[in-house]
């Protein structure tokens, strides 16, 4: 088992902020204090980020999963909101399958319920890369499928960029290792928590049918599309996603 590293704002139920590949828990603006008022907002690192320990290789999916699964019992967090983009959003399924009593609500954006056999080569390919070549050889790649064209020639990605540059190679590669584990489609229909789905119109990581399939898998789930929205909608359109999950988690509706 490996220790997370976390920060915390506000008291009372738990909100896990779980973040995509190659971020880490800093990267969520303004959601943190939103959300903090009567609640504890809490952001990881994930394991192989920012400053969580180094990941094992072979990268495991489960690993992350018992990894979160422990903060959440040290945090006494029954009844916790679980809100993840991307491969944070893959996890959050998994733990809730797993652990349902640890679980409350779900905010699962820019993921997908499976990763399909026929993209695992591509993906797996993501870590080769940055291994053979360093992070530099993967950013550039990384930022176009992640954000739009106009808000690249912003500069306003830089600290994406910066936090992206700074990821071992190695914990990178272990990373998409485990993205290319994720399969929780066979089981989500025993889901029964709150759960909220949201789709960026212009992701180019993870496509609107994908997110079409999670949502329908998930019994009384909503899917929510958000307009222009890349696949890093909580940093390019973070006022817009902001009001999605604030609005799905203060307003306590399904």
């Amino acid at each position: 088992m490996r220790h997370l590293y976390y920060s915390a704002e506000g008291n009372g139920p738990v909100v896990l902020l779980l973040h995509p590949v190659g971020l880490d828990g800093t990267f969520w603006g303004s959601l943190p204090k939103r959300l903090a008022r009567g609640r504890r907002v809490v952001a990881i690192d994930l394991t192989g980020h920012g400053r969580s320990e180094d990941a094992q290789r072979p990268g495991r999916i489960s690993n992350h999963i018992d990894d979160i699964i422990d903060l959440l019992e040290r945090l006494g967090g029954e009844h916790a909101t679980l809100v993840g983009v991307s491969f944070g959003g893959m996890l959050a399924q998994n733990i809730a399958l797993e652990r349902p009593d640890l679980v409350s609500r779900l905010v699962l954006a820019g993921c997908p319920a499976a990763i399909p056999e026929a993209a695992r080569p591509a993906i797996l390919q993501r870590g080769a890369d940055a291994e053979r070549g360093g992070m530099e050889a993967v950013a550039g790649p990384t930022l176009e499928r992640w954000f739009t064209a106009p808000y690249l020639s912003t500069g306003k990605a830089e600290p994406v960029r910066r936090r992206l540059l700074a990821n071992k190679p190695t914990n990178f590669a272990a990373t998409w290792e485990a993205v290319s584990e994720h399969n929780a489609l066979p089981r989500l229909s025993a889901l029964t928590v709150p759960t909220l789905v949201i789709a960026g119109e212009k992701d180019a990581a993870t496509t609107i049918e994908a997110k079409r399939a999670l949502a329908a898998a998930i019994p009384g789930s909503r899917l929510a599309v958000m307009e222009g929205a890349p696949h890093m909608m909580q940093i390019e359109c973070e006022r817009t996603f902001g009001d999605l999950v604030a609005g799905f988690i203060e307003g306590g509706a399904s």
